[in-house]
Order: structure tokens, then C-alpha cells, then sequence
């Protein structure tokens, strides 16, 4: 059996121009970066913005298990099955943050033969976007920092600080840090720090911005600090967006690569979904939009992390209506939530497949909250038997839901044709009648709880003291009408980790709540949520090398 950068070496890839020439993209508007990569060209957006909207397939999934459940793999041969079938299809996914890609997953450009390519320029800093919004943030503390060694005329507040450092890399060391030591000459001295910079507010704004004009405004409105009055200050005042913005030029430009099957890909924007918002960029999605009649695009990990906060905060931003949804489940997930441990989630057991459903089916409903008619993707693993998938697809047909297998790890887009038919059945017979959950007006507390309730199962929420008085604040300042973010665990519906399942009689516990102005939403950490990762006791970099040739061995 070959590895995904086996398999991904010895692909026949076209040259990115004829990628772009059967969407109707000219060279003109493209930005090259060697022969199988492209940026999109801002002015494209005025040659194509008329063009109707294709229809928009999210794809998302249940909690899945520590290795993921193959989100991007799902995506890609489908975007692959849906072209054998004569659709014109576009996926578009998110960009893969360092951190997990040398930590426990080793890389997000799919698997097998359902890949993005070329996968080891993708998932190796690729065209330079992370390290650009790495700059553009710590630019940002640069500056904030300076302003107040030289005199602090906007009298910033040192305790105060909200802005973090960043870095695209697991580094637990850096969760607190003592910052300013040395001297007068080396700052003030405090306590801080770092975030991963997918989790980092300029990511966010990236990814939500419409255009440059659109990015400058809105990274003018990040909150870095409040004074000692305790008004809000903005970069805005600290006279730093253009220069963030400058670094930001190439960077907000969608990246057009291709899959292993030559369908066009646009890979661009990565915010984590436990700590941000999980979806691709705003930009790169309208563009597909235009550019294929079926642009797939995914959300980061389940249902109640990346979907929910694309149907809430994206869909809004954009005006985006998804017509349908594709929930990826796996045998291993399905058991591990039946209770079963990691280490014996390769036997056989139909029971515990049946004790575990319960999760997907919340899942299911949550979808239907908003409108969004979804189809149950079986993604298979080498593992699986036949006996078990035959179980599980048996047990979700008998339950009214729409379910197809997904063998396009071992088979491409050829294995999904049975799942773009059934999403191809769904779009043509079950119209979306997409609404988000909440409206703005609601005040932020009980959208907070609204998402608890609703969407994890939650009895309630219960907020730290320092969380209510965040709240107050940030409703004070009028920022009580931007939509929610929160950021929990991947694992469970619950802020608990170890809680799978569907569990019931939990509440929520918000410790804090931030303000991401310039991003646009209000993010309420949960549990012991943390924003910058940990490496696992055995990082994939362990096993990753280069030959004196060039060649990548051992990623993913």
C-alpha cells in the first residue's frame, strides 16, 4: 500500500494555466507560482461577479477521533465524482496550519487518491499566507508595544493588553511567557502569550474579507487594548492597518491548485475550527462559486464547530446559501463513540457501531435546525469490514436518512459517484431552506446559550465572572449585535472531552469571552479550551526527512 505522498509523487499533473482555462480563467488573471500553482487576480472578480451562483455543498462531519475522520478526503472525491459525472465541480478548502502537520495529523491536502496537489508545496508553507498573517499580526504587537516605550499618548493600559503574538507551529512552552524583562529599553514587563496563528483574529479577517479595502477596515478595527479609562483601542489608532494590509497584498489572493484527478481546487485562509471559525476564505468561495455549477467546500470537524459557525458567521458575511450538506462519519468514529477504546477500534463490532450513533444523528438534527437537507457520506477505511458498513448503511436507511458509501481513499472519484449522485438527488429534490439560528439582535449571552442549547444539547451555560463582565463591556460598546464564536473541544458535543457520545444533563462552562471586532464576532472560550496546541508525545516530524534528490518522505 502506498502513502498519500507515494501516491501524490507520481500524479500527472497538468499545467495550472490549463487548469484555469477550462474554468474560463485567462493567464491574465493569474499570478503564477511555478508551473502547478496560481494566485486568482483580484480584477477577475469584475469579469465573473455576473455569473449565477453554482450550487454550494458543505461538507462537514460527526466528533471525530484524535486522527480525524477525512473531511478533505470526502471533499476532494467528490469534487472528483461529481466532474466524471458531467457536473463542472470546485472545491475549495482550507489552507494547513504547520502546527498539526508536524504535529499528530501530518498533513490536510486529502489522502490516497482524493488529494489536492502539489501536497507537499501545500502542505509546506505553500504560498507563504500563514507566514504573511504571522507578520501582519505580530507587526501589529510590534507597533502596539512601541507606541507605549515612546510615550504612550493613547495611554494604553499594560494589564490590558489583549493582542497576542503569534506563531504557525504547536508550541506549549509559549501559553505563558514573561515579556519586557531587561530593563526600561526592553519594554514592560508582563505577563503573555501566544496564540497559533490560525487562531489569531487576522487569520479570521482574512478569511471574512470581501476584498483589500474591505481587509484594511476591517484590521483598522482590531481591538488591541483598552486605555486607562477603559475605552477600547483599535490598530486603527495605532496607525497600523495599512502596514498590515501591504503585507497582507498577495496574501488575500485565492490560491488555485488542482486535485489528483485534475478537478480545480482553491486552497486558501486556515482558521482552526475548535479555536476560530474553520471554513476557507470568503473570497476563494465566491469565486468558485462562479467559476463551477457545484463548489464543495469543508468546515473543521463536526457538525457543532465548523458547520455551525459557517452557517452563522460566514453564510451571513457572504450571503451564502448552502444547498446541502455531506456528514462524513467512519466505522472507528461510530465505535469510539459507542465506547470503545482507540486501541481496539479495528475489530469488529456492529454493536458498538449502533451505541455510537446517537452522535451522528445530533448531528442530523442540527442541520435540519438550519434548513440544510444532508446526506450521510460512509467514508472507508482499509479496516472496515463489509459486514459492518452493510450494518451501518442498513441502520441509516431504515431511519429515513440518505446515506451513500465513500470509497474515494482507495478509488478517487470513481468511489464517489454513488455519494455525488445521492447529493446531486438531494440538490434537485430537496430544496435548502437555509436560516441562521439566532438573529443579531439577540443579546450576547443568549446567543451564546441559544448555540449550547440548540446545537450541543446542553441544559445551560454558566459563565465565569470574568466572562459576565466581558460581556457587559462588549454591550456597552455596542459590539453585542455581532454573531458568536465559540471555541470547544472537537471531541464531544459537550465542552468535556471525555464526554462522547451524545451526552445528556451537561451545562457549558465560558471562562472568557473576547471580542474580535475587526473579525467580526464575539468568541467565548469553553472549558479548557487552549489557543495554542500542544505536539503529541510523538510528533509526525519524527518520522518526515528529504533525500539528497528533493524527495519529501514520511509526510502523511
Amino acid at each position: 500500500m502506498h502513502s498519500n505522498v507515494e501516491i501524490a509523487q507520481k500524479a500527472r499533473l497538468k499545467p495550472i494555466l490549463e487548469i484555469a482555462g477550462a474554468m474560463g480563467v485567462d493567464q491574465s488573471d493569474l499570478e503564477l507560482y511555478g508551473w502547478h500553482k496560481a494566485k486568482l487576480s483580484p480584477k477577475l472578480w469584475s469579469k465573473i461577479q455576473e455569473r449565477p451562483d453554482g450550487k454550494l455543498i458543505l461538507v462537514t462531519s460527526i466528533n471525530p477521533t484524535p486522527a480525524g475522520e477525512g473531511k478533505t478526503t470526502v471533499t476532494v472525491g467528490l469534487g472528483q465524482a461529481l466532474n466524471r459525472l458531467g457536473r463542472k465541480a470546485v472545491i475549495a478548502l482550507r489552507e494547513p496550519s504547520l502546527g498539526p502537520v508536524f504535529g499528530i495529523k501530518g498533513g490536510a491536502a486529502g489522502g490516497g487518491y482524493s488529494q489536492v496537489v502539489p501536497m507537499e508545496d501545500i502542505n509546506l508553507h505553500f504560498t507563504g499566507d500563514i507566514h504573511a498573517i504571522t507578520a501582519a499580526n505580530n507587526l501589529l504587537a510590534a507597533i502596539l508595544d512601541n507606541h507605549i516605550f515612546w510615550g504612550n499618548s493613547l495611554r494604553i493600559d499594560p494589564r490590558q493588553i489583549l493582542l497576542k503574538r503569534v506563531m504557525d507551529m504547536n508550541d506549549r512552552a509559549l501559553r505563558g511567557i514573561v515579556a519586557g524583562l531587561g530593563g526600561k529599553a526592553h519594554g514592560v514587563p508582563r505577563e503573555e502569550s501566544f496564540q497559533i496563528t490560525v487562531a489569531s483574529e487576522v487569520m479570521a479577517i482574512l478569511c471574512l474579507a470581501l476584498d483589500l479595502t474591505d481587509l484594511k477596515g476591517r484590521l483598522g478595527r482590531i481591538i488591541v487594548a483598552f486605555d486607562t479609562g477603559g475605552n477600547p483601542v483599535t490598530a486603527s489608532q495605532l496607525k497600523a492597518e495599512g502596514a498590515m494590509a501591504l503585507l497582507l497584498k498577495d496574501a488575500i489572493k485565492p490560491n488555485l491548485v488542482q486535485t489528483l484527478e485534475n478537478t480545480p481546487a482553491l486552497v486558501h485562509g486556515g482558521p482552526f475550527a475548535n479555536i476560530a471559525h474553520g471554513c476557507n476564505s470568503l473570497i476563494a468561495t465566491r469565486y468558485g462559486l462562479k467559476l463551477g455549477d457545484y463548489l464543495i467546500t469543508e468546515a473543521g470537524f463536526g457538525a457543532d464547530l465548523g458547520a455551525e459557525k459557517f452557517l452563522n458567521i460566514k453564510c451571513r458575511f457572504g450571503n451564502l446559501c448552502p444547498s446541502a450538506a455531506v456528514v462524513v462519519v467512519t466505522i472507528r468514529a461510530l465505535k469510539f463513540h459507542g465506547g470503545i477504546g482507540k486501541e481496539e477500534l479495528t475489530k469488529p463490532n456492529t454493536a458498538a457501531i449502533e451505541r455510537g450513533l446517537p452522535n451522528l444523528e445530533k448531528h442530523l438534527e442540527n442541520l435540519a435546525i438550519f434548513g440544510v437537507p444532508a446526506v450521510v457520506a460512509v467514508n472507508r477505511f482499509v479496516n472496515d469490514t463489509q459486514e459492518e458498513l452493510t450494518f451501518l448503511i442498513e441502520a441509516l436507511r431504515s431511519r429515513g436518512v440518505r446515506v451513500a458509501l465513500a470509497d474515494v481513499w482507495a478509488r478517487g472519484g470513481a468511489g464517489g459517484q454513488e455519494l455525488a449522485q445521492e447529493v446531486i438527488g438531494m440538490v434537485e429534490s430537496n430544496p435548502s431552506c437555509f436560516t441562521p439560528l439566532y438573529p443579531l439582535e439577540m443579546p450576547i449571552a443568549a446567543k451564546i446559550e441559544t448555540v449550547a442549547r440548540e446545537v450541543y444539547g446542553a441544559d445551560g451555560v454558566d459563565f465565569s465572572r470574568e466572562a459576565l463582565r466581558s460581556i457587559k463591556r462588549f454591550t456597552e460598546l455596542g459590539l453585542d449585535r455581532l454573531p458568536v464564536c465559540l471555541a470547544k473541544t472537537q471531541y464531544s458535543l459537550s465542552d468535556d472531552p471525555l464526554l462522547l457520545g451524545r451526552p445528556a444533563g451537561f451545562r457549558v462552562n465560558v471562562r472568557e469571552v473576547r471580542a474580535s471586532a475587526g473579525a467580526g464576532f464575539i468568541v467565548a472560550l469553553t472549558g479548557e479550551i487552549m489557543t495554542m496546541p500542544g505536539l503529541p508525545r510523538v510528533p509526525s516530524a519524527e518520522g518526515m526527512d528529504i533525500g539528497e534528490d528533493g524527495g519529501v518522505t514520511g509526510l502523511f
